[in-house]
This record gives structure tokens, sequence and C-alpha cells, in this order.
């Protein structure tokens, strides 16, 4: 079984390295795939055939559940129900929504779930409730980048096939509780996260215990996510093993004490049986309460095998327990394999079983603890390095007083504070308050472990790297005796590397990273980084310098930015420096408007010029004089020079800009390969003559999909294309890298989104 479910996982994954999903008609192969499982002959070759259909006939009905392209832009009246508990912040309300009925969109397959914001309207909606809204609906959309978060994937794997908001104007009305038992639950889970946030008004860890009890983590202060973070703990926030296993073990021990006082139930079911079956319930409905998440469902299933095993009275073995919830996750769901979640808890479970089964030690509970944080802390890194580009070095120490701490202490409070609720205000608020408490107690020492020099190893390991860091973690893990096992500290250096990987001479590398309407760009050549713009601040919890600059670098191994330049002091420029100039040492920052950036930020000046190997840089713009000049027309120009071309970066630049740079640099300083388009390409800029004065082979437009400006603007485009440019924007390209070699004789473009395609993402 073990080495069928292997092969169906790898069948699985086959499935999802494709950019465009097969014909469903291959799925007729399934049925033979299936029956072909007996001959032992050809039963992994099978297994992997039906791994692969699974997962396409899977995929299929998941894209079959996208909004139509011709819905886009268009308000729509929308009839469905709230299935999420919505989170309310203090410019709107996000919730997800089942739309039922969909006026003027006859191509939708309906239900369609859609993830909506009401904006200025923080809890007008609650979940299980129906309404009927004004919508205006996009597909499937996120940044596409690479090192970056896939929100498209993500979205995909939760079924998700449409984004939108409520529009302001609209008949929007509230029908009361719907009636379907999914709506019912969602109401339930909704009252008891209402309760919880009342009986906690002065709670420091509020977010903590709701997502204890619920599985809801948007209350978690980002302050708070970074210490559990950084000290390797942000497990304890997923409702998984640890939790399932604690309420399991409550549910035996008071199920089996409680059927032996019953002398007629105890001859009917022996109360060791009894107990199982009370423990499995309770961990089913506690799943049930936190939303049935992948690391829940996977403890749930684990949980439901052993059981099993322990009614018919036969001896498992731990991995094969393991194998059968493998299989049963990729049964319920063959897209969990695309969540980090999946990943990190069943190596982590596979992890555990390899290192303490069939070990002799000195014995106890503290030995076996102590080596379970250091098993897990070890076996992870390699994982956590190429997933994240960090492991917290602290986690196993953290680990070892944390786990017991909220599994034993914590989580049962927050619990029963959590169900008794409906009850007892009173007595739901002692209990909670108490959990908050004890949370109180320990967090003194996470923040100090976080807070450490050593807490936190950043580095982006290559793929011999890793592949060595795995085979260095099984030796460290395998039984003491072992011939090679020194070598594991050997095989494990590598890992630790992290160096910045070079570009040849003579090669330049830039990439217009896809930050939505906004502006980012990282410059290499050689080993020197620089950055040009940050892209916006969305909000208090996202921004693109942490979000997508950051891990860019970081999957380059990149820890010192040699030179960022912020083109001017607008958000969609700006709103990333600060946290990206925390993430990172930056060795000078230039600034169109530099006391818009803070006191390290020195003015860029036209003449500034630097050169880094074969690569020569220079501003051509704001002149010495620029205080009257407009926040736009500020904007920092940056010309990039090498012997496989010449790049322009222009920030925003607007019409009188452009004329006073047009005069001040003449037309041979604009002559460009590679123009990044001012301003994003509104009608304000790209005047006739910087046009044709840049004479441009590609232009790029930064720009969000949809947005609300029109950007680019039809006419700036036309005039683009009649000059005889190639286009591209990131919000149909994601990001677009212009690689500058010597050995070439015009740069070479290429759209991320074409080159790491997959089948769930906007085309």
């Amino acid at each position: 079984m073990r080495s069928g479910t292997i092969a169906f996982l790898a069948g699985v994954l086959l499935l999802q390295q494709c950019a465009r999903l097969p014909s469903i008609y291959w799925c007729w192969l399934l049925a033979p795939a299936l029956m072909a499982l007996r001959w032992p002959w050809l039963r992994l070759p099978a297994a992997l055939l039906a791994g692969t259909l699974w997962a396409l006939l899977h995929g299929a009905v998941g894209l079959r559940g996208d909004l139509p392209a011709a819905c886009e832009g268009e308000d729509l009246d929308a009839g469905g129900v709230v299935v999420s508990i919505p989170q309310s912040r203090a410019r709107g309300t996000r919730f997800l929504y089942r739309i039922d009925a969909l006026a003027g969109c006859p191509e939708a397959r309906l239900p369609l779930r859609a993830r909506l914001g009401w904006y200025d309207q923080p809890g007008a909606v609650a979940a299980g409730e129906r309404w009927t809204l004004r919508l205006r609906l996009k597909r499937r959309n996120g940044f596409l980048n690479p090192g970056g978060f896939d929100y498209e994937r993500w979205l995909f794997q939760r079924g998700i096939g449409a984004l939108g908001y409520v529009r302001p104007q609209g008949d929007h009305r509230a029908l009361g509780a719907a009636g379907d038992a999914a709506a019912r639950w969602a109401a339930i889970r909704q009252d008891l996260h209402d309760r919880v946030v009342a009986a906690t008004p002065d709670a420091d860890h509020r977010g903590v215990l709701l997502a204890l009890t619920l599985g809801e983590r948007a209350m978690i202060p980002g302050s708070q996510w970074e210490v559990f973070t950084r000290t390797g703990t942000g497990h304890l926030l997923a409702i998984s093993g640890l939790h399932i296993g604690l309420i399991a073990g409550l549910g035996l021990l008071c199920g089996s004490w409680l059927w032996r006082r019953s002398a007629w139930l105890s001859t009917r079911l022996p109360a060791a049986q009894a107990g199982v079956l009370t423990g499995l319930g309770l961990a089913i409905l506690y799943a049930a309460l936190a939303g049935f998440a992948l690391p829940t469902l996977r403890a749930v299933l684990m949980l439901a095998v052993a059981c099993g095993a322990l009614l018919l009275r036969r001896q498992v073995a731990p991995s094969r327990t393991l194998a059968a919830a493998l299989l049963a996750v990729l049964l319920v769901d063959p897209t969990a394999v695309l969540a980090t979640a999946f990943w990190l808890s069943f190596t982590a479970v596979a992890v555990l079983i390899f290192g303490m089964s069939h070990r002799l030690g000195p014995g106890g509970w503290w030995w076996r603890w102590g080596r379970a944080q250091w098993l897990v802390g070890l076996g992870l890194m390699p994982l956590s390095l190429a997933l994240f580009q960090q492991a917290a070095l602290v986690g196993p120490l953290a680990n070892l007083v944390a786990v017991p701490w909220v599994g034993l202490l914590v989580t049962p409070l927050a619990l029963a504070g959590a169900v008794l609720a409906p009850l007892s205000d009173t007595l739901a608020g002692w209990l909670l308050g108490a959990a908050d408490g004890l949370l109180g107690w320990l967090w003194p020492l996470l923040d100090w472990l976080s807070a450490a020099q050593i807490s936190t190893v950043r580095i982006s390991p290559t793929a011999i790297a890793l592949v060595l860091g795995l085979l260095g973690v099984a030796l460290a893990l395998a039984p003491r005796g072992l011939p090679g096992r020194p070598l594991a500290m050997v095989l494990l250096l590598p890992l630790l590397g992290g160096a910045r990987p070079a570009l040849e001479p003579g090669q330049t590398e830039v990439l217009v990273l896809d930050v939505g309407q906004g502006l980012a760009t990282v410059v290499r050549t050689g080993t020197r980084v620089l950055v040009y713009d940050t892209g916006p601040r969305y909000s208090e919890a996202f921004d693109a310098g942490s979000g997508v600059v950051a891990p860019y670098l970081r999957t380059l191994g990149v820890r010192h930015i040699d030179r960022l330049i912020v083109s001017h002091g607008d958000n969609d420029h700006s709103g990333g420096y600060p946290a990206l100039a925390a993430a990172f040492s930056v060795g000078e920052v230039l600034a169109g408007e530099p006391e818009a950036i803070g006191p390290e930020a020195r003015p860029c000046r036209a003449g500034q010029s630097w050169r880094w190997q074969d690569t020569q840089f220079t501003l051509l713009h704001p002149p010495l004089q620029s205080g009257r000049l407009a926040a736009n027309d500020r904007s920092c120009v940056l010309r990039i020079h090498t012997a496989g071309g010449r790049v322009l970066l222009t920030g925003d630049l607007q019409r009188r800009g452009e004329a006073l740079l047009l005069a001040a640099a003449g037309a041979a300083a604009l002559d460009t390969d590679v123009l990044v388009a001012p301003h994003h390409g509104s009608a304000t800029s790209s005047t006739d003559a910087f046009v044709q004065a840049a004479r441009p082979r590609w232009v790029l437009f930064a720009t969000g999909y949809r947005n609300r400006f029109g950007f680019p603007r039809p006419e700036v485009s036309a005039r683009y294309a009649a000059s005889g440019a190639r286009l591209a924007e990131t919000a149909s390209c994601g990001a677009i890298r212009v690689r500058l070699d010597a050995r070439r004789s015009a740069p070479q473009v290429d759209c991320y989104r074409e080159a790491a395609a997959r089948y769930w993402n906007r085309r």
C-alpha cells in the first residue's frame, strides 16, 4: 500500500505541472487503471496513471467553477449565501459568498464561490445568511512573480472562482438564514465566533484564541505572527494532529470511564471501544468546528485509520497509517498537494515515525518529547528553506515549552470556553480569560527567543544543496551505528551556504515585478543588486515590499541591496519601502522626493552616474532645481546602458517632466531598447515628442489587472505601436524579465506568466 500511495501521489504531482489541462476524455482510462491494480507487476504504473487521471478529473471540475471572462466588469445582481466568517476591517468586510443565482451572466456555472469585499460596511454580513447583492466581479487573479506567493493557486485550491466587491449602489437585502446544512453550520461557527469575541474584550491574544478554537486566524496581529514565525511555533495556530489528538485522547478517557459506569452498556460493547468511538466523534466535531482545514483533515483521517485498527483489534504499522491518511486526503482533494500545509504536515509525521520507531534510548517522556522536537526541527529544515527561504533555529527549544503549554493548558481552556459560551457568558469569559492569561505567561519567552540574533536563518538553497541536505537529514535521523552517519553534518553544510548567484560578465537582468497598479523593479549585474521603486502598500497587513520584492530577492540569496531608488513619493512606487528597508541592509537610498522617504534618502539629480562591471547607470532627471515640479515630474529617471542594450526607467513622469527631460538630456540620451512607460501608460504622459525620441523596441507597462484608471490608455498604446514598438503589461504577463547580454544583438524579454504557467493561472 505504501509504494502504491507514493506512486498515486507522483501521478497527482505530475498533473499539477501542466500549463494546460489535457482533454478530460483521458479520464475514461481511470477504470482500466484501477482494474490493473490487481496485478502486482502493474500496480505501480497503474497507481501513477490513476493519480494523474484523478487529478485531471478534479482539476477539470474545479475550472468549470470559474467566472466566464464575458461577465467581468459588469454590475450583476446575485443571490446567494455567506459561507465564511467575515473578516471585518476598518475599511470594510471580506467574506466568501456562494452565488446560487446570477442575473446578467448566463454563461456562469452555478453555484459559484466568490471572495468579496464590502467597503465601508464593517460587520454588514454574517455567515449562514442569505443575501441578494449587486456585485462587480472579475476572474481569479493575483500577482505572479518568481519566488512569490501564487494567489491564484491558493484561490483555486479552495474552490474560489471569482473575486469582486459589493457595489455601493444596489438593492442589497438580507433574506434571513439559509436552510441548507452547510449554511446552518456556518451560522453556528459565526455565533461561536461572536461569543468568543464578546467574551474577550480586553484579551491580548484574542486572535490566537480564535485560531485555536475555530481555526480563524484573521484577527492575529502582524507582530504576533512575526513572533510565531521566527520561533517556528506557527504550527500551533493550525488545528492539526496535536489538537486533534488531545481532544481524541480526552474523549477516549472520558467516554470509556462513563461507559464502565453501566453494566448493561459494558456487556453490549467493551468500554475501550466505546472510548475510541467517543474520541473519534469529538475529534470530528472539533475538526468541523475549525472548518476542516487541510492539517485538520489530515489529522482526522489518520486518527480514523488508527481508530479503525483499534476497533478491529488489528495492529497497523505507523507508516501504513500515514500512507492510508495520505491516500484518503488525495482522494478527497488531489489539489491538496498545492498547499504548503500538506507537505509540512505529512513530512512532520513521517519524520517522527522515522526518527522514533524502533529506537533505544534512556526512556521517559521528557526524553521522547525533547527528541520529537529535535526531529521535527531538523527534519523540516530543508523543506522550510525550500518553501520559505528561512528556518527557525530556535524552533526546537521554543516548541519544547510551547507545545505542551498550548496543547495541554491553553487549548482545552479556550475550547471549553468557546463551546460553553452559548450556555454561560460568565463561565466562557472566565475560561477564555484564563487561556489568554496562560498565553501571556508564555509570550515573554517566545518574544525573547524571536528577538535573538540566531532565531532565524534566511537562505535560498540551490537544488543540489537541497538534495544533499535531505540526504544529510536522513543520515542524521537514522539509527546509531549506520555506516556513513557521521557524514550527515558534511552534507548539511551546502544547505547553509546560500551564496548569491552572480551573473556572467556582460549580462544584466532587469525584472519588472508584478505588483498590481504600481512599480517595483530589480536590476542585477554581476553580484550587484539595484532596486528601483518598491510597489504599493495595500493595507496594514500587506505591501509589495515584503510580499513581492523581498521574496524574490531571497530566492536569489540576496542579503544586501547595493542601491535603492524610489522614483518619487506616491504610494504605488514607495509604499513597500519601509518593509523592504527593514528586511535587507541597503547601501544607498536615492529618491525624487527624499523628504517623503526618510532622512537616509539622498535626492536624485541629473548627472549622477556609476558603473558596475560592464553596465553604466545614469540619472537623467530630475534637474538640480526641482522643488517647483509636481510630485510625478520629480521622478528619478534612470538609464541603464550595456553592450547588450539599453533600458530606461521613468517612474511617473508626465508631460512637463518629459519636456524638461528632453530639453536637458537630448533625444540621443533617451534612445532606448526597452522603456518602462511613464506613469503606467496614462494619457498625461508619453507625448509624441517623447515617443519619437525614445524609439523603443519594447514598451513595458506596470499596471494592475482591470485597474480603475484604464491604464495603459488605448491612445498611448496605439502611439507606441505606431512607432514600431512591441508592448507588454505586467497585468497580463506577470513579472517581465529583460535580459541584456553582450553576446546578443537585442534584449530578450520574457513574460513570467507564460514561462511559469499552470492550468489554474489566468490567461
